[in-house]
Order: structure tokens, then C-alpha cells, then sequence
């Protein structure tokens, strides 16, 4: 089915439109986003999504924005769609000796290597990569204003919660079925009852408060060092996530 030629009218998104102003220089516009840098479990995923020119897709937006049952909707239109679809997947004991921040440019990478192609520029929420032959452009709040981010973030997100729904069956306790590790008063609970599990994130400040007063409780200390993270200093940005 040919696209339809995206023009500046009142029912076309301006991510649309964004991304059509880039591709005279550059045809291939990767958009790159991730999903789950705050979470205290899990991966952080990463996906790069170049979109065919001339592609409107309806409703599509930043996956924060988008309910659940709207969002897989969503994904399965990106999929059917983009002309290429790459996935980057950074877990949590990587997380817990690079940082997170490390991890994110990481998946991203990783998302643009899995490409089937070689893009013309990328466009990236919020992040520079460095060590990347290809144009970029760092755009604040890009799913809100490139339609090919704003793909990448729908498919990141759905890639990361169905990870965390594998997680769930493996670690039931923790019900990541319901948070996908985020830091929700009922997954602290958990892991104040249970104490973390192998796909917490150690190095996260919340874990390791919650981590210590259990392991001086349980006398334990040999336990305490087996998973120990290699650098627990996070940017100060993420400390609030």
C-alpha cells in the first residue's frame, strides 16, 4: 500500500511533519528512545524505528502517554509499517557496573547495529552517542516532537513489558506483572520482605537502602557481596526516578 504524502494540514501531527523536514538531507531517519532507565529491576531496552516518508500513523505519541491497550495497538502498527526495526537490551548486572546512564547509550547503540540498514541520522531522545559514524541530533522530549522517537519509545516500552511479565513467572513474589519494576510502594514492599532478587538493579539507591538494613539483620555479610555493583555512583538526575 503506497504512503500517503504527509503536507502541513490541521488532522497531521507535527511529529510528522518534523521528520519530513529532516529527510531532504538525510532519507533515512532512525528514531531511537528507551524504556525502563528508572524502573529498580530489569532490562533497560532500547529501540531505533526508521519510518517510511510519507507514513502518518493516527494516535501515534509518546508511550507514556498512551494507555496499555492502546499502546500494543500501537506496536503492531509500528511493526506492519517501519521500514526497519532494531532492539538494544541492556540487563540489570550490566546496569549495576556501568551505571545506567552507560547502559542507555549502550542499548541504544545496540538498537542501531540491530538495524537492517545503515540510517542517514539519528534522532535521539535526550542522549549523544558517542563512537557513532552517522549524523544525530539530540532532541529534549524527542517523542514529543519526532514521529520516528515516538515510535521507538512504543516499542521499547511493549519489548521491556513483556520481559517483565517473563520476570514475573520467574520471581512471582515480586509481582512485576503489576510494576514492571518500578519503585511503587508494593514493589518496595517486596523487596523488604524478600530482599532483592537476581534481576534488581543493586547499584539503584533505593535497593541498596532497602538491601542493607536486611543484610545487618540476617547477619549476612558474605551474601551482601556477591552481587555487589563495580560502580554505584549514579548521575543525580536518576536518584529521583
Amino acid at each position: 500500500m503506497p504512503s500517503r504524502k504527509v503536507t502541513n494540514t490541521a488532522d497531521t501531527p507535527s511529529i510528522f511533519l518534523h521528520d519530513e523536514g529532516v529527510r531532504p538531507r538525510y532519507p533515512l531517519v532512525a528514531g531511537i528512545d528507551e524504556a525502563g532507565r528508572g524502573p529498580l529491576a530489569g532490562p533497560v531496552v532500547a529501540a531505533a524505528v526508521i519510518l517510511p516518508s510519507g507514513l502518518v500513523i493516527k494516535r501515534l505519541r509518546d508511550s507514556k502517554k498512551v494507555p496499555e491497550n492502546e499502546r500494543k495497538d500501537l506496536f503492531w502498527k509500528v511493526v506492519y509499517n517501519a521500514t526497519a526495526i532494531g532492539i538494544g537490551i541492556v540487563t540489570a548486572d550490566v546496569i549495576d557496573k556501568i551505571n545506567i546512564l552507560e547502559s542507555t547509550k549502550l542499548a541504544m547503540k545496540t538498537a542501531v547495529q540491530d538495524l537492517k540498514m545503515k540510517p542517514d541520522i539519528l534522532l535521539i531522545d535526550a542522549v549523544k552517542l558517542s563512537d557513532v559514524s552517522i549524523a544525530q541530533q539530540s532532541i529534549i522530549k524527542g517523542e514529543s516532537v519526532s514521529a520516528s522517537i515516538a515510535a521507538a519509545s512504543v516499542i521499547a516500552k511493549v519489548v521491556r513489558d513483556d520481559i517483565m511479565l517473563d520476570c514475573h513467572d520467574k520471581y512471582p513474589l515480586y509481582n512485576f506483572k503489576r510494576h514492571k519494576g518500578y519503585s511503587t510502594e508494593e514493589h518496595m514492599d517486596c523487596i523488604s520482605r524478600y530482599g532483592p532478587c537476581p534481576i534488581h538493579r543493586l547499584s539503584f539507591r533505593k535497593v541498596m537502602d532497602v538491601q542493607l538494613p536486611l543484610i545487618i539483620s540476617r547477619g549476612n555479610r558474605r551474601r551482601a557481596t556477591t552481587r555487589l555493583p563495580q560502580n554505584n555512583i549514579l548521575p543525580k538526575e536518576y536518584d529521583s526516578l
